[in-house]
């Protein structure tokens, strides 16, 4: 490219006034020598702290420094999502403010970008700061999501990427409600690399997510992109017939042959007890997708904006 390109910083935050002008300086002396053009564009998302405050602030002092208020908090998928919908640059970045996204790998990034690259993502080659359940239970989900659906989500890759503005297109042509932002990235198919780096410890401020989001989380990738829980039900549903027939055949044959059946009251219960179970999990994974498909016929907007500010030069 024969000028500088113009990039946006997409920063989603919630209750991190500590956070944001630690991240603001960090950035500017990570990535001075990036050849770009970099403004900024963060995503309060219900933010019941200084947060609001301090964006104004910077805003103030720092005419790069743009920000969207929603009017509660949505998710960070929501949050995303309003960043990606106001982007007017020849590219995205998003990344989390508490500098665990490391801007240094930013000039990779924005290289390879150049090389003809529509997504560049970051790779974690370790996940040191989190507990060996979490890092199993990461690990379990990459590989039965890549196994159910029909796009991968490389292994350790979150949201700090690098996006091209025609990804960026296809992303805003997306209109589902429950969005798993992961997958909705690697939907469009274009070319992609990951960039490797360790992750590292977060400085200030604490994570917004515990067990039950990431359970969630989860569960709306998995629902989002695929319909193999509820195929898998034909399976069983033929497997448990099959059995059920063979058992049938030596009961009538032992009946037959003894003159009297098994009294059986033990075993009767069992079977009741076990595909009862199995119809109520079958039942709670259809609740799951009629759930979903009643909030999209409700075409409710993904979020809702209460203020934004952007400079002059970048009014959306």
């Amino acid at each position: 490219m024969s000028k500088k390109p113009n990039i946006t910083v997409i920063v989603p935050v919630m209750n991190e006034e500590e956070s944001i002008p630690l991240f603001l300086s960090e950035f500017f002396l990570r990535t001075d020598t990036v050849a770009a053009d970099f403004d900024f564009l963060f995503i309060d998302d219900g933010s019941t702290d200084g947060t609001i405050k301090v964006l104004q602030a910077a805003h103030v002092r720092d005419a790069r420094v743009n920000f969207i208020k929603l009017s509660r908090n949505f998710g960070k998928e929501a949050a995303m999502t309003a960043g990606i919908d106001h982007v007017t640059t020849d590219a995205a970045i998003i990344m989390d403010v508490d500098l665990q996204d490391p801007p240094e790998i930013i000039s990779e990034m924005v290289r390879l970008w150049q090389a003809g690259y529509d997504t560049v993502f970051g790779m974690r080659v370790s996940r040191l700061e989190d507990t060996r359940a979490k890092r199993v239970t990461a690990q379990m989900f990459y590989k039965l999501f890549n196994a159910s659906s029909h796009i991968n989500i490389p292994n350790d890759v979150g949201d700090f990427r690098l996006i091209s503005r025609r990804v960026i297109d296809a992303l805003k042509l997306l209109p589902e409600r429950n969005r798993f932002m992961k997958g909705l990235f690697a939907w469009p198919g274009y070319s992609s690399v990951g960039v490797p780096y360790e992750r590292p410890a977060r400085t200030v401020g604490s994570t917004k997510f515990n067990f039950w989001k990431l359970w969630n989380f989860a569960l709306d990738g998995i629902t989002s992109f695929s319909t193999w829980p509820l195929r898998i039900w034909t399976y069983v549903g033929a497997t448990v017939a099959a059995i059920s027939l063979l058992y049938m055949v030596f009961i009538i044959m032992k009946t037959i042959i003894f003159g009297a059946d098994w009294p059986g009251y033990a075993s009767i219960m069992s079977a009741i007890l076990f595909l009862g179970s199995l119809q109520l999990i079958s039942v709670g994974i259809l609740g799951e997708y009629i759930g979903r498909m009643y909030i999209e016929t409700k075409k409710r907007p993904t979020y809702v904006i209460d203020s934004k500010s952007f400079s002059e030069t970048k009014d959306v």
